[in-house]
Formats: structure tokens, sequence, C-alpha cells
């Protein structure tokens, strides 16, 4: 137990701790003894490989449950798919780079990796591995796909390793992946009874029937959101422009083209919602009028457009909304920290995420991100680039933290931001 705890904090939760086969394999007897102290049930699952290294007697007089290893041996009670139902969270420590990359492209080969296919719980995974292999551009790649899905991963720490070289691989200190587990049970489901309307990618505004105006939105933020809270519980409806960004599972999604109906889209649904995240990145001019037919560029050398304003879509849903929580944000390309802080105020937002769309690697189209958050207290989170589906998570926090009433972080001077 941690040093100042008073009480197991995992009490009732059901865990299954997958052990893989690395070296580092015999430091998860220490982590099964911690989670079962702190009150959860553990039941263990090995794949081949982790019993050269231990054996399974350990784990079942540890764990007083017997261990799952062999898929065939296991298939009459069907263990891959009632393991996995039944747990609160999936604990891999360690992973090695082969089931990092299993887990990654979906193949089930094993019990632990099957099982993956059929879990709707959290995953934290720890790697652990040696020379190098941790940097490695296939390994990094498997990383980013799992942390998209949502997928918790505990970087390895660096340090001498089983080879003799010094490097980043040895699996986390237990504290840091005791600390994952907490928080991703605390995010289980604690969306639950919340409806969010959320909006995401571009809309095109037409010149003709086969031009139009429009930005370079990918809608992948907001499709990360959506996912995100359908994964914690909420009811979730997405309002979306058009984008080439799967459909997150369990989502009710509404397609629109234009500003317009993107807006009554989502007034007619404000009543529905009890929380409003508008990711859209909606164009703020649209041609007067759209020409019937496309126009031709023959005998001409110039050509105007005759622009007006479209709909406020965040002022309007702010002048609309009864009790519901409204996010938005915004897309900058400098002062970033005064242009958000203006928009809250302005729009009357309970909290704008804000971006640099200039910072390399973060921005549209990518699959990552930065941002500042700021809420209507005054209080200030910079997030340092992270995956989108990651930083999803970090959104629905802070939205938490204001439906909640817990404090909000204090308030970081704009001068030490970094922006």
């Amino acid at each position: 137990m941690d040093a100042g705890a008073t009480e197991p904090t995992l009490v009732g939760t059901r865990i299954v701790l997958g052990v893989t086969g690395s070296i580092a394999a015999y430091k998860a007897v220490s982590l099964l003894r911690t989670l079962v102290r702190e009150g959860a049930t553990v039941d263990v699952a090995m794949t081949r490989s982790a019993a050269k290294f231990i054996t399974p007697l350990t784990f079942e007089v540890l764990s007083g449950r017997p261990v799952t290893a062999d898929l065939f041996e296991a298939h009459q009670e069907m263990k891959h798919l009632t393991l996995s139902e039944e747990t609160d969270a999936i604990v891999v420590a360690p992973a090695t780079a082969n089931f990092l990359a299993k887990a990654a492209l979906g193949l089930g080969d094993d019990l632990l990796s099957t099982m993956l296919l059929t879990a709707q719980c959290p995953l934290i995974c720890a790697p652990a591995m040696d020379g190098g292999m941790w940097t490695h551009p296939t390994v990094a790649a498997h990383v980013q796909t799992l942390r998209e899905r949502g997928v918790t991963v505990v970087d390895p720490e660096e340090g001498p390793l089983a080879s003799g070289r010094s490097g980043q691989g040895r699996l986390a200190e237990e504290k840091r992946i005791l600390d994952a587990v907490r928080a991703a049970l605390a995010r289980k489901f604690d969306w639950q009874g919340h409806r969010i309307l959320v909006s995401a990618g571009p809309t095109q505004e037409p010149i003709d029937p086969v031009r139009y105006i429009s930005n370079r939105s990918s809608g992948k933020m907001g499709y990360a959101l959506a996912e995100a809270a359908r994964a914690r519980g909420a009811q979730v409806v997405l309002v979306t422009g058009p984008t080439s960004v799967p459909v997150p599972h369990g989502v009710e999604v509404v397609s629109v083209e234009t500003a317009d109906e993107m807006t009554r889209a989502l007034a007619t649904r404000l009543s529905w919602s009890t929380v409003v995240i508008m990711a859209a990145a909606v164009a703020d001019f649209r041609p007067k009028r759209a020409a019937s037919h496309k126009l031709k560029k023959q005998g001409t050398t110039e050509a105007t457009l005759d622009l007006e304003r479209t709909t406020d879509i965040l002022a309007a849903l702010s002048a609309m909304r009864t009790t519901q929580l409204l996010v938005g944000f915004a897309a900058e390309t400098q002062n970033l920290r005064a242009h958000a802080e203006e928009k809250l105020k302005s729009k009357g937002l309970d909290l704008i995420v804000a971006n640099d769309v200039t910072q390399p690697g973060a921005g549209f189209g990518s699959e990552q991100n930065a941002a500042t958050l700021v809420d209507r207290h005054g209080g200030v989170t910079v997030l340092a680039l992270r995956p989108k589906r990651e930083l999803a998570d970090d959104i629905l926090d802070a939205a938490r933290r204001l439906l909640t009433g817990v404090p909000s972080p204090r308030p970081v001077p704009a001068a030490t931001e970094g922006q």
C-alpha cells in the first residue's frame, strides 16, 4: 500500500493481470500482491512465454485463484470471453513488444490477446523490453495506435537493462502502474447518465455545385471526444461535417454539410443534452448566393465572391441553453491564451480548449494535439502534445471537474506557458 494510505483503494474491483514473456515477469508477483492488498480480486492470465520465466503456481498461491494460461485448455469455460466480460480492468505488466504488436493489430493467437478483442473495460499496458526496442519505429507506431484507442500505456523507465545495456525499457515503478489503474477505474462509466452532444469536422459552404469554402479540419478531435465519452458511459450524439474518420461504436451520428445545417442539428438536440462540446471548425463566411451552375473561367481573369457571415453557433447555443455545460474550441496561430480567455467570456462558455495549429505535429489532420484548457473560474491546464484520444479524456476530466465542483488547477501566468 502507498505510504500514507489509510485504507484499500480497489475494494470491490476485479482485475485481470496479464503477464507476458519478459525477464521483468518476476516484478508482476509484487504487483499482484499490491493489487490484492488494495482490495482487488485478481485473475492472472499468462502467455506461454511468461511461464518460461515464472511458474503459474506462484501467481495461483498469491491470488488464491486459478491462473489461465492456455487458450485451448480454457476454451470449455470460454475464459477468453468470461474473464473480459466480468473484469473492471485489464493490466498487462510486463507487456512485451510482441504483445503490443498483437494488441495494436488485433491478432488473437493466445488467451490474453484474444481476450482483448472482446474486452470493453479499460486496458493498461506497462511495457518492458531491451536493447533500444522501445524507440524502434514499429514499436512506437503500435504504442501510438493503442493510445489513440484509449489504451493507457505506462512508459518504461530508463536504467540498466537485462542485457547489460542502459536505456529506456525497464518496467515502470509499481506506484506508477497502480496510479494508472486507479485513474482508469475512476474514469470507467463516470459519465453514465449524461447526454453529450459533440460537433466535429468542417462545414462546406457552396460556391456552385462543385466548389465550396471550407477549412482543413479532419474531424479527428471531435470523433475522439465522442468515442471517449461513449467509452465512459455517456449517451452521445455526434453532429459532423464531411470527414473520412470512422464512426465510433455506439455513437449516434448526424451528418451535415453547411453551417446552417449544423446550427439546426445542434439547436434541435440542445434540450436533450447535459453537455455540449463544440469541436467543429465551422466556416466563418459563406457566399451570399451560391450559383446554380458551375462557374466557368472562360473570358474572365478575375472573380469576386460576395461573402456574408455564417451563424455564430457557439454564441447561439450559449443564448439558448438552460443548464447545459458548454465547451468550445479555439484554433489559434498566435496569442493563444489571451484569445482563448476572450472567447470564453464573449461566448459565455464554461470551458474552452485552445490549440496552436502552427505547432509541429499538432492541429488539423494530425493524430496528436496539444492544448491549453481555460475554465470559467480562471483555472488553466496546459497539456503537452499527446494523441487526440488521450487529449479527449483530459478534456472530459476538466468538464467533469466543473460539473462536480472539484477545484480547478491554479492559474498559470501567461508569460510562463511557453506559448
